[in-house]
């Protein structure tokens, strides 16, 4: 079998996203030739990562994507780490127009398997279809990576740790075997407060030593709290605490040996706290209906925008909702142009006995219950319970129906 025909069963499907007509009509013919009977979509523009799917004519999954990086380098490379992310089984090769060492390293660190240089030559895509036919994952094989929840407040008091911490709780009781609950805040982290906890290491620890971690070292550095595994923030300020960029080695370790991972973070600002947003699957944007809150979450929806991180994984909450204090929910989506994804009900009694107690707070409180549903609805459960219903519903109807026609 040629290592074209080991990636051509009728099933499989090529992607092809690029902005330059030359370059997508140049790689055409050669695709056409070593992927035989594969269909191939062609996209004109970067799409959303989660609309990489919906671009593949006739339907169906995409096995290989081709990207190209070099009409707009920033645009791409962040539609790589999220697809790496999104997609997990979608193999990419980067699209590239010379030989540029610095541009292929990037592309390897964001999750491209192999990449094609101009001028695209038949060697080169025997070359790099060998390595796919190797690299390309089992059928239904390999655990999916950990979906990653990051906590950002609009800004301070917020509440955004406090929901952080419940959230965590929350997922291990919608069935997550193994939670993580990471406080990557180096700053003001509250985790070790909320719960009550302490710890000899930190988040820092782990960066620190990331080119050795292990399952044995891991389970040093975390604090295990009620069934899921708490990252601690530094607790006293650590030297170069500013001067934190890159969280990746933690969250890649993270969501490869965890079913979910919710992060609190900081907040917006600064690359430490965007590359969280980038490596996130939702991004929970926390503020209160009240006017600086919201005019501190305009700011922050304008500065993720700026830096491209898309307002598709983002989901605006408004926590400790007053009906009669601020603004409503429907204005609040006016102002800031986007959807309000929760409305938390002010509950101060139930959050402050939760503080007291370092415990998540029951499902029995408004605030709980608030919790609960958030976790659903970023699990996708509330809409698959919203579909069950309206099904049972509609069959109820049609019973009903059913009898009084035959009562006629």
């Amino acid at each position: 079998m040629s290592n074209s025909e080991a990636l051509t069963p009728s099933s499989k499907r090529a992607i092809v996203i690029s902005p330059n007509p030359r370059m997508a009509e140049e790689l055409s013919p050669l695709l056409s030739a070593h992927l035989p009977g594969v269909p191939v979509s062609y996209v004109r523009t970067y799409p959303s990562p989660r609309d990489v799917i919906a671009n593949v004519a006739g339907g169906g999954t995409p096995q290989i994507c081709f990207l190209d990086v070099n009409s707009d380098r920033q645009q791409a490379l962040q539609l790589l780490g999220e697809v790496s992310r999104l997609h997990s089984s979608l193999q990419v090769v980067a699209l590239l127009a010379g030989s540029d060492p610095d541009a292929m390293l990037s592309c390897l660190r964001a999750g491209a398997t192999d990449f094609l240089i101009q001028q695209f030559t038949s060697d080169q895509i025997e070359t790099v279809l060998a390595k796919l036919a190797k690299v390309q994952p089992a059928e239904g094989g390999g655990k999916e990576p950990a979906k990653i929840f990051v906590i950002m407040p609009a800004k301070g008091a917020c509440g955004a740790s406090t929901i952080a911490c419940n959230l965590a709780f929350q997922l291990k009781r919608l069935g997550a075997r193994k939670v993580l609950l990471a406080d990557l805040d180096p700053l003001t982290g509250t985790m070790s407060f909320l719960l009550k906890i302490k710890s000899i290491y930190s988040f820092v620890d782990a960066l620190t030593r990331s080119y050795e971690l292990d399952q044995d070292l891991w389970n040093s550095m975390v604090t295990h709290v009620q069934g899921i595994d708490v990252l601690l923030a530094p607790e006293l300020l650590v030297e170069g605490a500013n001067d934190l960029h890159d969280p990746a080695p933690i969250l890649d370790y993270a969501r490869h040996n965890y079913d979910a991972v919710v992060i609190d973070s900081g907040g917006v600002y600064g690359e430490w706290n965007l590359n969280q947003a980038r490596m996130a699957n939702d991004l929970v944007l926390v503020t209160t209906n009240e006017l600086p809150a919201l005019q501190a979450a305009q700011r922050a929806l304008s500065y993720l925008d700026t830096n491209r991180i898309g307002r598709w994984k983002i989901r605006l909450l408004v926590n400790r909702y007053m009906r009669d204090v601020g603004l409503s929910k429907e204005v609040i989506a006016t102002a800031l142009h986007t959807e309000v994804f929760d409305v938390f009900a002010s509950d101060y009694e139930a959050v402050q006995k939760s503080l007291m107690d370092g415990k998540p707070a029951p499902v029995s409180t408004t605030f709980g219950r608030s919790v609960q549903q958030l976790a659903e609805k970023l699990n996708g459960r509330a809409e698959t319970a919203a579909k069950k219903k309206s099904s049972s519903l509609g069959g109820l109807l049609g019973l009903f129906t059913k009898t009084s026609k035959s009562a006629k």
